[in-house]
């Protein structure tokens, strides 16, 4: 293979691995716990692989010329699909009202932004222990306006 074949690849296997729990997210569950829990797995994954966010984003920034049609065909298929799980939840007055799409794109830039930015992440968090990146407390809890307080991360 060709090495634009192995990048197209690899990018594409990232974007798949980062798809299963996205997939995973049950209409009929609550939706806060559905959604804790892709961003929980969505966080350990950019956590464990930054080289691939960093990868995938760089990709992007180029306008996708190698992953394009992966991202407008099998992508938009699934976000559209999760979209309408979205709305749905919030027609059944169990989520707030919010744009789906946006919901989804601000999910994405926050689990992605500690690999993205890992060295702006470390220069504002430092190293130390407790610092870590991967936006979860020691507990596992997301979103409760601290940053992997009490576990050890890369960043």
């Amino acid at each position: 293979p060709s090495k634009e074949e192995i990048y197209r690849s690899a990018i594409e296997q990232t974007v798949e691995a980062w798809l299963d729990p996205f997939d995973a997210i049950d209409p009929d569950g609550d939706p806060i716990e559905e959604l804790r829990r892709y961003i929980t797995v969505k966080l350990k994954m950019s956590d464990q692989n930054p080289e691939a966010s960093r990868l995938f984003a760089n990709e992007v920034q180029r306008g996708a010329p190698l992953v394009g049609e992966f991202l407008s065909t099998r992508l938009k298929a699934l976000v559209d699909e999760k979209v309408a799980v979205i709305r749905t939840w919030i027609d059944q007055g169990r989520l707030a009202p919010v744009d789906p799409y946006h919901l989804i794109f601000t999910i994405w830039a926050t689990t992605q932004h500690y690999a993205d930015f890992e060295t702006q992440v470390r220069a504002v968090l430092g190293d130390g222990p407790g610092r870590g990146c991967a936006g979860q407390g020691g507990d596992g809890s997301v979103g409760r306006g601290r940053v992997a307080h009490g576990r050890r991360s890369r960043c």
